[in-house]
Parts: structure tokens; sequence; C-alpha cells
């Protein structure tokens, strides 16, 4: 496995599984700490704050974005109609490349924001490049098969054995999403408690 790869994979060995259920994951094979003693060792009991630190960052690590923008997302959470917890998790699951990885349209999230970076996916038929970019109740995403065939064939391949949640209805042979309603945070598959990212920031 290259170095960046197991870079990315470092959290999954740190908490014991992989923060994207990924069954190539170092962690499904080793699910205990790096190092010589990781195996053996005590396990370490986290403090609080430790445990509140580390919901948080596989939150983080889940959707591949910096801390500035988690923190951008989670202000912005606070605003408006609604409870904190279920409206930051769904202000990230409808993010242009969490839709494309749940998809299965993707095999993971770099892979999702590296397509949209390099102007592979549509949204309702136009061109977007960014990752960031909030897909909206209705709207469908694409990819681009007759300027980009090699990712479509990437992209059908990828599909295939993958659960998809209920709130995308995914096309597989047309590479068309379609996000049906807002995702509600006790179906999203990140596996993190998102009530403790809150209280997290909320400290």
């Amino acid at each position: 496995m290259a170095t960046a790869s197991r870079a990315k994979h470092k959290l999954c060995r740190r908490v014991g599984q992989c923060i994207w259920g990924s069954p190539k994951c170092p962690s499904a094979k080793r699910p205990y700490p790096a190092g010589s003693h990781g195996k053996t060792g005590r396990k370490k009991k986290l403090s609080t704050y430790g445990e509140l630190l580390m919901e948080k960052q596989k939150l983080r690590m889940h959707y591949a974005i910096s801390e500035e923008q988690l923190r951008v997302i989670y202000k912005r959470a606070q605003k408006g109609i609604g409870k904190t917890d279920e409206r930051l998790a769904s202000f990230l699951e409808q993010r242009l490349d969490a839709v494309l990885f749940r998809s299965g349209l993707a095999p993971t999230i770099f892979a999702a924001k590296q397509a949209i970076s390099h102007g592979h996916i549509l949204v309702n038929g136009k061109k977007v490049d960014r990752s960031s970019y909030v897909v909206k109740e209705g709207f469908e995403v694409s990819i681009n098969a007759e300027k980009s065939p090699a990712i479509a064939e990437a992209a059908r391949a990828s599909a295939t054995n993958v659960t998809v949640p209920s709130y995308l209805q995914v096309d597989t042979e047309a590479l068309k999403i379609t996000l049906i309603r807002t995702p509600q945070i006790e179906e999203i598959p990140h596996g993190v408690k998102i009530i403790s990212v809150i209280e997290y920031y909320a400290r």
C-alpha cells in the first residue's frame, strides 16, 4: 500500500475500524494501534475531551475536510431552525463529494473529490468543480460520460454491490444520482457520534 494511502488510514488504526467502511483498510486486518506495542499494549483510556476530539477527527476524516471547513459548517448549523447536530449531519452529507461517494459511483471520498475537481461531474446538467457544492433536494448529479468515458466505466464498476442510502436514488447505467430528500442523522452511515462533535465545539 502506498505511503499516502497508509496515511489516510492512520486514524482508522487508532480507532480500530475503518472510518469509510472499506474492507481493504489496514484496520480490517490489524484492528489495533500502529507500532511495535500496538497489538500487545494496553489500550489507553481517553479522557472526556479526548473522546470528543476523536469523534470530531473521525467526522473530519470521513468527509476529508479541513478543520476550518468543519468549523464553518458547524457555525452554519447553529443558525436556522432545527437541532444543530441534525443540521450539521445533513449539511455534510449534502456536499457534492459526499453524494457522489455515497452513491457508489466513486469508490472513495478522495476519488469523488478528484472527479469533481477535474470537471467530470454535472449537477442539473451543468459542470460543477467544487466538492463543497451543496446538493439540494431534487437535484440531479451525473457523470459526464460523453467527455469522460474512462471515468464513466470506472464508476459503473465501482457501484457494484454498494448499499445506497434511501435518501439517494441512483441509476447506475445512466450514471445519475438524485437526492430525493434531506438525509436524516440516524441513517447516514458515517459511524460518528455527531452530538460529541457538537459538544467539542461548544466547550
